[in-house]
């Protein structure tokens, strides 16, 4: 894990580090070699060519942000979240949605 990404998880409430550090390794073992992780927009992120997700805590939910073609083209399987123009929140008290998150990075691999 990238320092920066580390830093941003440790510094976050205690008890959401282990969902955020679970969603970053859903998201890191889908990656492919030669990408990188940074902070964008204040955000951990995931770069490969292009930025192909964010994510963040929040103080009612976890926000990824794969961007709004994502949004897009998974929003019949994203009714039961909030979202906007290029984000999706998620809720913490229920479990992560590890097959669409893994759906929607490989979309944006595939669109990168």
């Amino acid at each position: 894990m990238e320092k920066l990404v580390r830093e941003y998880i440790e510094n976050q409430p205690a008890s959401r580090q282990e969902k955020l550090l679970q969603l970053y390794k859903i998201i890191k073992k889908e990656m492919p070699a030669g990408y990188d992780e940074k902070i964008s927009y204040g955000m951990p992120t995931f770069h490969y060519h292009k930025n192909i997700i964010h994510f963040a805590n929040f103080k009612n939910h976890i926000g990824i942000y794969p961007g709004s073609k994502a949004i897009s083209a998974f929003k019949d399987q994203l009714t039961g979240y909030k979202t906007s123009i290029g984000a999706i929140q998620l809720p913490v008290d229920q479990p992560l949605p590890e097959d669409l998150i893994i759906r929607i990075v490989q979309f944006n691999l595939d669109n990168a």
